[in-house]
């Protein structure tokens, strides 16, 4: 069976959901051969304190785990997000094919908004297709961060409601 790039994006947008609903950074991943899902993953990081259990690196070490080696021939990376500086540095040690990201990552966008690793002599290069599903994936991302700035905001009022009612009772 055939499957089209919307269909694995959508795969990775249900996993980047399951990081929203945990409170971390909505990114998911999934790693495809022949057309069937390998590896998958979404960010942990806050969860587990770990810097590097970001979505891609979770996808790539579970799909190196299922098909028993460290390179990812004929493989595919789905990411909702353009992949970070050191995910794109798994992705090239790993020997992935080609990345399709879904939004942009302007603040720490390796394949193309900041910089492009593949750009670079390495010995790898994969190819780079963005904007699969943009607008859904961007969407998960701005509806996060607006959570986590009205998050912050209540807690500020919260601090210093509180903050008044001890100075308020202090003789």
């Amino acid at each position: 069976m055939e499957f089209n790039h919307e269909y694995f994006m959508l795969e990775a947008l249900r996993l980047a959901e399951l990081a929203y609903n945990q409170k971390e950074v909505p990114v998911g991943a999934v790693i495809v051969r022949d057309g069937e899902i390998v590896g998958c993953g979404y960010n942990t990081r806050k969860q587990n304190q770990n810097a590097v259990l970001h979505a891609e690196t979770v996808a790539i070490y579970n799909a190196c785990k299922n098909l028993g080696s460290w390179r990812l021939w004929n493989c595919d990376m789905y990411v909702t997000l353009e992949p970070c500086p050191m995910c794109t540095g798994a992705i090239i040690n790993s020997r992935i094919c080609n990345v399709y990201y879904g939004a942009k990552n302007i603040r720490a966008g390796a394949c193309g908004s900041v910089i492009n690793l593949f750009d670079y002599p390495f010995n790898h290069k994969a190819g780079i297709f963005g904007g699969i599903l943009e607008e859904q994936c961007a969407e998960l991302m701005t509806r996060f961060f607006e959570n986590v700035r009205t998050e912050r905001k209540l807690l500020k009022e919260q601090q210093k409601t509180l903050q008044s009612q001890i100075q308020t009772e202090q003789p």
